[in-house]
């Protein structure tokens, strides 16, 4: 009778061998995908911007070259420099912001991190001031009305004042408080990539919108963004607390 029978219809209960007959190790695709997933964020948010970063060039292009001034495009004419400040910071804002959401990346490269965020708030404070000039002095557009007026400046605001607690944060050393800050301000920078959708959707669900609908789904859009950035704060913070809650027990 033979030892080492064995079940042919049966696999062996051990990993693949090598071809030294020793068990293979096994890849873990885990951190791949991890990767993966970890930059899906930028790619959503780059291309959340393409529409309004793609009006923005078109504007530039009408200005540098001195197309056909029409009532919708009078204004920019008439005082150009706000709105090209506007549309240049919003591009880098929007599209090096993105990067900065990627936490591996940003571990990894702390002092690109640094000078990155440095240029981000530089670009971002003249996003917000250039966008409350022009909501302020610039003649209303067709179809605006004094609530979005109103929304205008209130984000705008906000836009500018996250910039500056965020910066403070940082200067104090307060980590957490900082990326609230920047998260905020980015979500408010990226308002007019989601007012493209609000207007879409609004504009196929009941038509042309009026000066109110118009107000509303265009404040929809930053009410929609703030809220997803308070999401991601509110998830980022729970592991930290977690954290910080298991160490003290570990002490005691």
């Amino acid at each position: 009778m033979k030892a080492n029978v064995y079940n042919k219809g049966r696999a062996p209960n051990v990993g693949q061998l090598d071809e030294l007959q020793k068990p293979a190790p096994q890849k873990n695709k885990a951190p791949a995908r991890k990767a993966s997933a970890a930059w899906l964020v930028p790619t959503l948010l780059i291309l959340l911007s393409f529409i309004p970063l793609a009006a923005g060039v078109f504007r530039l292009i009408q200005l540098a070259s001195g197309a056909e001034i029409t009532p919708a495009n009078a204004r920019f004419f008439a005082s150009p420099l706000p709105v090209v400040v506007h549309i240049v910071n919003a591009s880098v804002f929007a599209l090096l912001g993105a990067f900065q959401f990627v936490t591996r990346f940003r571990n990894r490269r702390p002092g690109w991190h640094r000078a990155a965020g440095r240029l981000l708030v530089a670009c971002g404070l003249l996003v917000g001031l250039s966008g409350l000039w022009m909501t302020l002095f610039y003649p209303w557009p067709k179809g605006d009305g004094e609530l979005l007026y109103a929304f205008r400046l209130l984000f705008g605001s906000g836009m500018v004042a996250s910039i500056i607690l965020g910066f403070a944060a940082i200067r104090r050393g307060d980590v957490i408080q900082h990326r609230a800050w920047m998260t905020r301000a980015y979500a408010i920078g990226l308002g007019a990539g989601t007012q493209a959708l609000t207007l879409m959707v609004g504009e196929l669900i009941a038509g042309p919108p009026s000066e109110l609908s118009r107000a509303l789904l265009m404040g929809a859009s930053w009410v929609i963004n703030l809220a997803i950035a308070e999401w991601v704060i509110r998830r980022q913070a729970v592991p930290r607390a977690r954290t910080a809650s298991a160490a003290v027990s570990h002490l005691q």
